[in-house]
């Protein structure tokens, strides 16, 4: 563990003991919540998690009873002009959060009468969804991420602002395949959301940009928010940088395509008010957005959920955090990262918007930090069991959960593929009972005990997980997440088998190309008939320059794919696509040069060769079909731009 990621994690313990250290065992005694003990925590806190996160700076607003509280700015919004951040006046990217104004659309149009939830996507289109399942995909459907869409980054994101593509041309250009039935299996899907806020904008008349601001923002007073792509001029002094570390240059200007998933662009003041409105039955001041009704119908879960787990509410997380309900949702683009979280039976609500990745992508350490802390000092809950007893069956039902797991929201049919077969979740058996996962935000394992039929609690931890056959599936849920599930690998997608063939396959093609430049060609192996040295060295060439054909094959598409593994999201538009074709051409090549060193490894078993000289090809020649295995499993070889 690096130095500053000790410093951070040690900053967030002490401040979990200092909130808990008075209150004993049983359980810890609430703060009053009111502006001088917020402020100073805050004070306390967030200045120390943005240094050793290597983070420029955060907004935070915190509203209580239908009135902003505190608002206030730490850090930079420009580091080199040392620009303080300002919760009315800078103008930060909320990402992902966005989408809770295209909900809030949908619903202005459900109360109005003219959208229907439970109806068929495609009667508001003018271009077809597919039925592949037979069945159609709801507006429902969409509000709750299970429309069935794969994952996609082609054209999602761009720093170029000029000719940015439309949101209705992303979406008939860019068209997800299908991976689940509609309404069955949670997959959060930027797609899905696009897609709702273009029907808002068909179903309205008015430019989904314009809609928001003339049916959400204005009556709420948000006169500095815009879901506009590139900034109106207005805005432009005012808006945060983004930045990966405080001491990286500031990054480009993130234009998210799939707007209504992403697009928006406010400061913390403004989304105070957004907040205070959803808490109020749906009015802010003299404005008011929905009706009380439609309101509650919007944040009253449409989908079921074992006791304890979060679901989805028409678009909004619902979760049980130290026993309180909580909604909201977060967002991220790749530099900016928001949470929005309101407790409605308390009347309390926190938003914060950090402006950069921090180094090793701290900033989620600090994000969980700060709302944890938040509820943990304010409305604290029992302590976590660090121990407690689990089932009889617990070390069957361990066995059988054990395995290799890949998230529903993932790529399949694209060659982005080849990332998810290479990285997966995997469960272990720990053979006492309990298992072991991986944390999603934090460093290390979390330890899970049964306490229920394949029923698993965190030890030292709320979270829960439940393993459950969907569509024959073995298939685990996590209660801290309603957008995805994680699915067992069939052993094909395996990583482990994967990671395996690939590496295996790289070792050999590399030594192959070594052994081929440091060996002089015309050196006779020993033990070799004069009157088979000709042929061996023409099969020995063939062999060395099928190996170097899928060494330079295999480099070349690991430069493709390291842009999705640093988040360089933008490098995957259109214009890549005479790369993407080439590459797929040349993966036709990677077949024939399997072909050729199976050829050449039969051939050299029927010279008088030594025997080290007939294994090594086979070896080789099995290295050649383990490139053209990855590239098929990985989707290398698909003739698809669509990713």
């Amino acid at each position: 563990m690096s130095v500053w990621r000790s410093i951070f994690l040690a900053v967030c313990a002490a401040i979990a003991v200092t909130q808990t250290a008075a209150a004993g065992p049983e359980v810890a005694s609430p703060r009053t919540l009111d502006r001088p003990d917020l402020e100073a925590w805050l004070d306390g806190m967030v200045p120390y998690a943005l240094k050793a996160g290597d983070i420029a700076g955060v907004v935070v607003v915190v509203v209580k009873d239908g009135s902003v509280l505190l608002q206030k700015g730490y850090g930079y919004a420009d580091v080199s002009k040392q620009l303080q951040m300002d919760p009315e006046q800078t103008l930060v990217r909320i990402g992902s959060t966005s989408k809770l104004f295209t909900w809030t659309a949908v619903m202005q149009l459900v109360e109005q009468g003219k959208l229907d939830l439970n109806r068929d996507v495609n009667d508001y289109l003018d271009f077809k969804i597919s039925h592949d399942f037979g069945k159609p995909i709801t507006l429902r459907d969409l509000m709750n991420h299970r429309g069935g869409f794969e994952e996609g980054i082609k054209d999602v994101l761009r720093t170029d602002t000029r000719d940015l593509p439309s949101t209705e041309s992303y979406l008939k250009e860019h068209q997800r395949p299908m991976l689940f039935p509609p309404g069955e299996v949670p997959a959060y899907s930027n797609y899905g959301a696009a897609l709702a806020g273009y029907i808002v904008q068909r179903v309205s008349g008015e430019p989904y940009e314009r809609y928001v601001e003339q049916h959400i923002l204005a009556p709420l007073g948000m006169l500095h928010t815009t879901f506009e792509q590139p900034l109106p001029q207005r805005f432009a002094d005012h808006v945060s940088n983004g930045y990966r570390t405080t001491d990286s240059p500031a990054g480009e200007s993130e234009q998210v395509i799939t707007r209504p998933a992403g697009s928006g662009t406010a400061t913390a003041a403004d989304m105070s008010k957004f907040m205070i409105a959803l808490m109020n039955d749906g009015q802010f001041a003299d404005g008011r957005i929905v009706q009380a009704e439609t309101l509650r119908q919007m944040l009253t879960p449409s989908e079921s959920a074992l006791p304890g787990f979060a679901t989805m509410a028409h678009g909004f997380f619902k979760e049980l955090h130290n026993g309180r309900v909580v909604l909201g949702h977060g967002g991220d683009t790749v530099l900016f990262h928001t949470e929005f979280n309101f407790l409605p039976a308390e009347r309390v609500g926190i938003y914060y918007t950090f402006n950069s990745r921090g180094r090793d992508n701290s900033v989620y350490l600090a994000r969980d930090a700060l709302f944890d802390g938040f509820l943990d000092r304010y409305f604290p809950g029992p302590p976590a069991a660090t121990d407690f007893a689990t089932l009889p069956t617990a070390a069957v039902d361990a066995h059988a959960i054990a395995g290799r797991y890949e998230s529903s929201r993932r790529i399949v049919h694209g060659f982005l593929s080849l990332f998810y077969v290479l990285q997966q979740t995997v469960v272990r058996d720990n053979g006492d009972g309990t298992i072991s996962v991986p944390r999603q935000t934090a460093p290390g394992l979390a330890t899970y005990g049964e306490i229920g039929p394949q029923l698993w609690r965190e030890k030292g931890g709320p979270g829960q997980l439940a393993m459950q056959s969907v569509n024959g599936i073995k298939t685990i849920v996590d209660s801290a997440d309603p957008t995805s599930v994680l699915q067992e690998a069939p052993f094909s997608r395996s990583s482990s088998l994967n990671l395996t063939v690939i590496m295996g396959a790289l070792v050999v093609l590399v030594l192959t190309v070594l052994g081929w430049i440091l060996s002089p060609a015309f050196k006779q192996p020993a033990g070799v008939p004069e009157d088979s040295l000709a042929e061996l060295r023409r099969l020995r060439f063939r062999i060395r320059i099928a190996a170097a054909y899928d060494l330079i094959y295999m480099t070349a598409w690991f430069f493709i794919v390291q842009s999705a593994i640093n988040l360089d999201l933008g490098f995957y538009s259109s214009h890549l696509d005479p790369v993407i074709r080439v590459m797929q051409v040349a993966g036709v090549l990677a077949f024939v040069a399997a072909g050729l060193g199976l050829w050449s490894a039969w051939r050299l078993a029927q010279l008088k060769v030594p025997r080290w000289l007939r294994i090594r090809s086979f070896v080789v020649a099995a290295s050649l079909l383990g490139v053209v295995w990855i590239a098929v499993i990985g989707g290398l070889t698909r003739f698809s731009l669509n990713y």
